[in-house]
């Protein structure tokens, strides 16, 4: 039996929240924009190369994610990418933009140096916001 784990990279940059029903909820740790990491429990490295079914499932729930950002935390555009070149496990980004945020209209790749942190509590009510809105589960 494999057992799946989230690449240490993922682990050390951000807070894992829980799991949606394919894909681990991370947060990034740098509070500047709201940017969410999924990680779906498949052994692909690569989105476009998900049997149907699996990359279907991905794709609902980063819309799920996406729809958190845009509604409940008031952010108006999404980036979203699937990218891989440091990390190789397959990860989907998805990112809260708006005019005016701390790196805008630059790609948040790179361009978030240093930003703020967020505390245990943000951490915590975010994680409670997913579950009610998005039947995130915790692990």
């Amino acid at each position: 039996m494999n057992h799946f784990a989230i690449h240490s990279q993922l682990l050390a940059d951000c807070h894992r929240l829980g799991q949606l029903g394919l894909c681990h909820v991370l947060l990034h740790k740098n509070a500047s924009v709201p940017w969410f990491i999924l990680v779906p429990e498949v052994e692909s490295e690569d989105l476009l190369g998900l049997p149907r079914e699996q990359r279907n499932a991905a794709l609902a729930e980063a819309v799920l994610v996406a729809r958190f950002i845009t509604h409940d935390l008031g952010w108006a555009k999404i980036n979203f990418a699937a990218i891989g070149n440091v990390v190789p496990q397959l990860h989907l980004h998805i990112v809260g933009r708006k005019p005016g945020d701390a790196c805008w209209p630059a790609p948040v790749w790179g361009n978030l140096a240093g930003g703020s942190e967020y505390s245990a509590a943000r951490v915590g009510e975010i994680a409670d916001a997913l579950r009610r809105r998005c039947s995130l589960q915790t692990l």
